[in-house]
């Protein structure tokens, strides 16, 4: 066809509408905004589940200390208690509990669903009442007061006492009433005792114990004289004849430190105080039995923060009491940070010649493939596992040898052949042993290839490749991993019940005798510590004070000892900047 034809033809045909804007839509899921809102909640989530944790601890572990009012409850029964109001909650009463009201007050609990309020006091005068607290319901309360004369008494044995000063007796004088000593004479008296008490304390564990050291000592020569050369031998004469020496000369001193405890112990068993419940039954003790006694409606805002003080210091210095539930942990602390510095002296050498000798030396196969996936199947291990591996291996093999060849004097008392404070270092450096070999792996991996070939073509070996420029620029990386390790490490607490943690061991592993720091002797934990004041005390109620301050003594300790590290860290980072990590 001519194209005058098909000109024309397209001229007569008839105009199309332009084709509409297509507008191209991409699905949610292709775009990932489902999936960034889903990870970032996931994020927001889990931060506000740690940041709430730690604020509840926080909240209940510095308030614990902080001295609360007494109140003095009069109930319908006619009878009263005293004691501070820990919390409250309201509960179900039964029918049985409705059936003795009287018609007034069931009105009102049937009139809330059956449901009534109470309150927990903590009345203390456990060798009185045979408990420490007592649930009140809001049904059995006639009326509430805060009278001035109810006192808090902290004692050294049965926990607080909870009631008023009638009677005070001092020496030999004839004992009188509370009313007849001023403030200022009572305090005095009280610090007089306390460092009576100190010094009876002094004598019996420091100077007496230092004597039965040497006495001791003594004995184990003896004894190993004989195991090495017979009963009859002139050896065993010998050193039996200079231990019997010895002794009389210890003696003296003995005889000396004894009798002036004994003189103390006379004097402040006559220096007695007396304490009347509300009830009107009296307790007498010892004035240096009292740790601490305050009147806690009459204090004001700067007598409560002496008061607080005053706590936390014992807290953070002295050691536990009543059960662990009262006191301080100055040897939970002492253990805890003495075993994770253990542990990260001998995870970090090991776990980092590990990994440098699989990353740098190792020829890359099968066999390192199957190293690899060993180290990494170790990191999933339970604890406790490795806590029967440290108690057979470490304690009863390792140390049992131990003392057969250099402690054979001791036996069948064993030295290391139990568990202590090397053993469980050692447990916990292999359970966190994974972790450090596989971020130092990852560290080493980072070190650009190009900065190992510059080096070795400008002549260096291979080790001092490594040695000045690898291992510098690894440093933060595996730094990384030691942080990790400790973190872990000081947290770790099934192992530790096998291989060395106690219950209670109220002296450091440190005198001044040889070795002076002894790493065979049990320990404590403050996680074990926490453990035990929750779920082994006689009264979980009367220890969930010390839980939370122990809780957040533990975390604001493992955060120390990780800022520091971090801070090595980050200083490693500035030095070595410009390199590629």
């Amino acid at each position: 066809m001519p194209d005058s034809a098909i000109s024309k033809t397209s001229a007569m045909a008839p105009a199309r509408a332009p084709d509409a804007v297509r507008s191209r839509s991409t699905s949610l899921r292709a775009r990932g905004e489902p999936f960034v809102w889903l990870l970032g909640g996931a994020l927001a989530f889990g931060v506000m589940m740690i940041v709430g944790f730690l604020l509840l601890v926080l909240w209940n572990g510095i308030a614990a200390f902080f001295p609360k009012p007494l109140a003095e409850v009069r109930l319908t029964d006619g009878s009263k208690l005293a004691g501070e109001p820990t919390r409250r909650e309201r509960y179900p009463v039964t029918p049985e509990q409705l059936g003795k009201l009287a018609s007034a007050p069931r009105a009102a609990i049937l009139a809330a669903d059956g449901v009534s309020g109470r309150t927990l006091y903590r009345i203390g005068n456990y060798d009185i009442y045979n408990e420490d607290f007592r649930w009140v319901s809001d049904f059995e309360v006639t009326t509430v007061a805060y009278p001035a004369q109810l006192m808090f008494v902290e004692r050294r044995e049965w926990g607080p006492l909870v009631g008023s000063a009638v009677a005070m007796k001092l020496g030999n004088e004839a004992e009188r009433p509370m009313a007849a000593f001023s403030a200022a004479a009572v305090t005095a008296a009280h610090r007089e005792a306390l460092a009576r008490w100190e010094r009876i304390r002094h004598l019996e564990r420091g100077e007496i114990g230092r004597i039965n050291h040497y006495l001791e000592q003594g004995r184990l020569r003896v004894r190993r004289a004989e195991l090495r050369h017979g009963t009859a031998s002139a050896e065993a004469q010998t050193a039996r004849a200079a231990a019997e020496e010895q002794a009389r000369e210890l003696q003296k001193s003995y005889d000396a430190f004894s009798g002036e405890a004994r003189d103390l112990r006379q004097r402040d068993a006559t220096h007695l105080i007396t304490f009347a419940e509300i009830g009107g039954k009296t307790k007498t003790l010892p004035l240096s039995g009292v740790v601490r006694m305050y009147a806690a409606n009459d204090l004001h805002l700067m007598d409560k923060l002496a008061v607080y003080v005053s706590r936390w210091w014992e807290f953070l210095s002295d050691e536990p009491r009543e059960a662990n539930t009262e006191g301080g942990v100055l040897p939970a602390i002492f253990g805890t940070f003495a075993m994770t510095l253990l542990l990260v002296l001998v995870v970090a050498p090991f776990g980092v010649v590990t990994a440098l000798y699989l990353r740098e030396y190792a020829r890359q196969g099968r066999l390192v493939s199957i190293v690899r996936i060993s180290v990494n199947n170790l990191a999933g291990v339970p604890s406790i596992v490795y806590g029967v591996f440290g108690l057979g291996f470490f304690a009863y093999i390792l140390g049992g040898t131990i003392d057969q060849v250099f402690f054979s004097e001791r036996l069948p008392s064993p030295t290391f052949g139990t568990g202590g404070l090397l053993w469980s270092s050692l447990t916990l450096a292999l359970l966190t042993v994974p972790v450090v070999i596989v971020a130092t792996e990852e560290a080493l991996a980072a070190v650009p290839r190009s900065m190992r070939e510059g080096s070795l073509a400008c002549g260096a070996s291979k080790w001092q490749t490594i040695r000045n420029i690898v291992l510098p620029r690894a440093m933060p990386g595996i730094m990384t991993g030691i942080i990790l390790a400790m973190a872990r490490g000081a947290g770790e607490v099934a192992p530790l019940m096998l291989v060395g943690v106690v219950k209670l061991a109220p002296e450091l592993p440190i005198d001044g005798f040889f070795p002076y720091i002894h790493l065979e002797r049990s320990f404590m934990h403050l996680g074990f510590h926490i453990f035990d004041v929750g779920f082994q005390s006689r009264n979980s109620e009367a220890g969930k004070p010390m839980v939370f301050v122990t809780t957040v003594l533990l975390v604001a300790l493992v955060a120390a000892m990780n800022a520091s590290a971090i801070i090595i860290r980050s200083r490693l980072k500035r030095k070595f900047q410009g390199s590629q990590f």
